[in-house]
């Protein structure tokens, strides 16, 4: 017997578009909290921005923009692990 509810899916283009504002926010944020010097904060801020704009490439299939965030996402966890 079907049920009654039904699961709404959030259109891709409207997915992407939040995450893309999301992150673009929370890296803002971290670059406030960079200029006011909140360490460790301003890391943590860069690294969810980052995955998020490395999640919009992969959504949107763009090569450069994935690469050029997985590559600032291995040279933020190469400084945070040496200091």
């Amino acid at each position: 017997m079907p049920s009654d509810a039904t699961l709404q899916v959030i259109p891709r283009d409207r997915l992407v578009f939040a995450i893309k504002w999301g992150a673009s926010a929370i890296q803002i944020m971290g670059y406030t909290a960079t200029g006011f010097g909140w360490t460790p904060w301003n890391l943590y801020l860069f690294l969810f921005g980052v995955l998020g704009w490395f999640a919009v490439g992969a959504l949107w299939n763009d090569k450069a923009l994935m690469l050029v965030h997985l590559v600032a996402l291995g040279a933020m966890i190469a400084g945070m692990s040496s200091s």
